[in-house]
């Protein structure tokens, strides 16, 4: 909807193209709360924009009636919405979801939900240094600020930048990851002249990741179902001056890798802040059945790491069935695995719950992100 109306309306200004996608998108995304102020839980899209920019955005009626087109301003409910669900825009099961999840953190995790995260970047080692990437991109009009967790990670200060027209990012010297995303990589530890495979590899973020933590040198194995995403992945490598990428088409077979990363398919609780329909178009039984799907992948890449190596388990996702539940299933039936903690010396211990990576943004600014680190004993 918002790409047919920008095309309808070429004559608007950066920075009108701006604000209308920003309503656009705050309509999505608060349209449970909206309906609720309404009285009406189906009003339509002009009704909800004028409960958005008079109850939200703090317009007069007078104003919210003219930008809406609605006629006439709309009468709206007085104080609090009720429930989790209608406070923070989510349908009921995932705001149950949630209660269950953080007991009484779950008010501020999902107020953290409706806020839109940061636009963070991953420098490339193999190209430049974090404090170098900050002053070629100050050169180029953008402000950063160093993350607080990853060495490698830089905040985007400022209005939005179109990073896609910098040269900086055709010369391969960032990517865009969030910092959560970057420490399940970091916890990987992947040295020069190892065998590494990513399991999981989608189009490759991790995997660049992975190849410049390797310096270039050593075997970095990348699967994954998608042919499409591979392809994209051998696109970005050449940007980025990987060499060390082989792009297995079947699923590996016979490999013993010093490290294995398991980015596993999951819910994605924790990047809904990420787009306003994502919440809505959530299946609730997928939380019940994926886990049979990552304890197969789990299990594939028990089988794939070299006595001594280690295993990295990442989803993310809030819901322990996918997480703590999938790791501690896999360590009952794998005697030769135990548990190590993550990131020892390196790692903030904010980021550590019961042994394991966790993350969110209510706590960590970054994406919602779990990993366990599991280490095949030897002999």
């Amino acid at each position: 909807m918002l790409d047919r109306t920008l095309r309808a309306h070429r004559s608007l200004s950066r920075e009108q193209r701006q604000a209308l996608a920003e309503v656009v998108f705050n309509v999505g995304l608060w349209r449970r709360r909206l309906g609720f102020l309404l009285g009406n839980p189906e009003a339509p899209v002009p009704a909800l924009l004028y409960a958005f920019l008079h109850r939200l955005a703090g317009l007069s009626p007078e104003d919210a009636v003219r930008l809406s087109g609605i006629g006439e301003p709309q009468p709206l409910a007085a104080g609090e919405p009720p429930s989790l669900a209608l406070r923070w825009s989510l349908p009921d099961w995932l705001a149950e979801h949630f209660s269950r999840e953080f007991g009484p953190a779950a008010e501020d995790f999902c107020a953290q939900l409706n806020v839109p995260g940061p636009i963070t970047l991953r420098v490339n080692p193999l190209r430049t240094s974090r404090a170098a990437l900050a002053e070629r991109l100050r050169a180029e009009g953008v402000e950063t600020r160093p993350g607080a967790f990853s060495p490698l990670a830089l905040h985007v200060v400022g209005p939005k930048p179109n990073l896609y027209g910098l040269d900086s990012l055709r010369e391969g010297l960032f990517e865009v990851q969030d910092e959560g995303s970057q420490l399940l990589g970091l916890l990987v530890e992947a040295r020069p002249g190892e065998t590494v495979l990513d399991l999981c590899a989608g189009a490759g973020g991790k995997t660049l990741q992975l190849a410049a933590a390797m310096e270039n040198r050593g075997r970095l194995l990348a699967y994954d179902p998608d042919a499409g995403r591979l392809d994209r992945l051998l696109q970005r490598c050449s940007r980025a001056g990987v060499s060390t990428v082989q792009v297995l088409r079947a699923p590996p077979e016979g490999v013993l890798a010093d490290r294995v990363l398991v980015d596993a398919p999951c819910s994605e609780l924790g990047s809904l802040r990420r787009g306003p329909d994502l919440r809505f178009r959530l299946d609730p039984a997928s939380l019940s059945e994926l886990p049979r799907v990552q304890r197969d992948i789990l299990a594939r890449a028990g089988r794939l790491v070299r006595p001594g190596g280690r295993v990295v388990y990442a989803t993310c996702t809030v819901n322990r069935a996918e997480n703590e539940e999938v790791v501690l299933g896999f360590l009952r039936e794998s005697p030769g695995f135990r548990l190590v903690p993550p990131g020892a010396g390196w790692l903030d211990p904010s980021c550590v719950r019961e042994g394991f990576l966790f993350c969110a943004p209510h706590l960590h600014g970054t994406d919602g992100f779990f990993a366990a680190v599991l280490e095949r004993v030897e002999g």
